[in-house]
């Protein structure tokens, strides 16, 4: 049966927020929790971006869902062994609750200390060897690590879960499903493409968890709901690598002027249609998602959850039983 999990956006919604969420998301039946993990939001309109670690600090102590982010770049903002202990006490706090869900980044949040920003290749190369030092970490063992991208000097984690977290790796081609497949505990991305899933499980990912995730808009007026996507997240269909390239809110600010209503209103759900709904996210569950993960855009919050928690999450789960 698929996991069907709410994702917080920390690039739209402040701290409070984010924590109100959580706690509709739990009464609404939602079975998991995702979080973003951004330096900057995509645009100036979302207006938001919220320290992740902190955040799932705070969710632990208002919520009883797993957490997972979605996902953290583990290379260069933050050193690896870094991330290591934040993971790890994250972990403690959420009674073993929490996943860490790495990938290669966007120069949106990664450029901001001057570092060059590698392509593609560099960056799976970086993710690996950041993976190998948190996995070492996580042993409680004292390490030292002399590699090609880091240096880590004796050093040990002290505070720790009984279980490390595991590391879900995420990609967007079939390269990166491949070294999920080879290095991570599960794969996450973000489109339903049983292309992809194949080869991470054929990469030897065998059945390890495969996550995805999708933003709607509810809202009684379509055309009102286009219009707070096309406002709030145009930068959605942007096409190609621009997502990983950009290195400023302004720039994808300039870029999401080629995105119309028109290209919105073909890509998202938009509106109160059930079925629509049901169809986006369970296309997740036939391409063989183990976990989908649904964000709402926008402010209206309240009517969505009470939306999912009587329409569309028990007709999700009646037609997973059917199948």
């Amino acid at each position: 049966m698929t996991a069907y999990g709410y994702f917080l956006s920390s690039e739209e919604f402040g701290p409070h927020e984010l924590l109100g969420q959580a706690r509709m998301a739990e009464e609404a039946g939602f079975e998991a929790l995702a979080i973003s993990d951004h330096f900057h939001p995509w645009n100036d309109e979302q207006g938001q971006s919220s320290f992740v670690w902190s955040m799932i600090g705070a969710l632990s102590q208002v919520t009883s869902l797993p957490v997972t982010t979605l996902v953290t770049c583990p290379t260069v903002r933050m050193h690896p062994a870094v991330n290591a202990q934040a993971a790890a006490t994250a972990a403690v706090l959420t009674g073993g609750n929490f996943r860490f869900g790495v990938g290669t980044g966007e120069a949106l949040n990664e450029h901001i200390l001057g570092d060059a920003w590698p392509e593609a290749p560099e960056r799976m190369r970086m993710l690996e060897e950041a993976v190998r030092i948190i996995r070492k970490l996580f042993t409680g063992e004292q390490i030292t690590h002399h590699g090609q991208h880091y240096t880590v000097q004796n050093a040990r984690l002290y505070t720790r879960p009984d279980e490390p977290p595991p590391l879900y790796v995420s990609g967007l081609g079939p390269q990166a499903a491949a070294l999920a497949g080879r290095i991570g505990d599960g794969f996450v991305t973000m489109s339903p493409d049983e292309a992809l899933v194949e080869a991470f499980r054929g990469a030897g990912g065998g059945t390890k968890p495969v996550i995805g995730g999708l933003k709607v808009c509810w809202d009684t007026d379509r055309d009102r709901a286009v219009k707070t996507v096309h406002r709030l997240w145009p930068n959605e269909q942007l096409p190609g690598e621009l997502a990983q390239l950009l290195p400023t809110p302004e720039h994808f600010q300039q870029a999401d002027t080629l995105v119309t209503e028109d290209m919105v209103r073909g890509a998202v759900v938009c509106g109160d249609a059930v079925d629509e709904h049901v169809e986006a996210v369970g296309a997740y569950a036939d391409a063989g998602f183990d976990e989908v993960y649904v964000n709402q855009i926008g402010h209206d919050q309240t009517h969505f959850f009470d939306f999912y928690r009587t329409r569309v999450l028990p007709r999700l789960r009646d037609r997973d039983a059917a199948h």
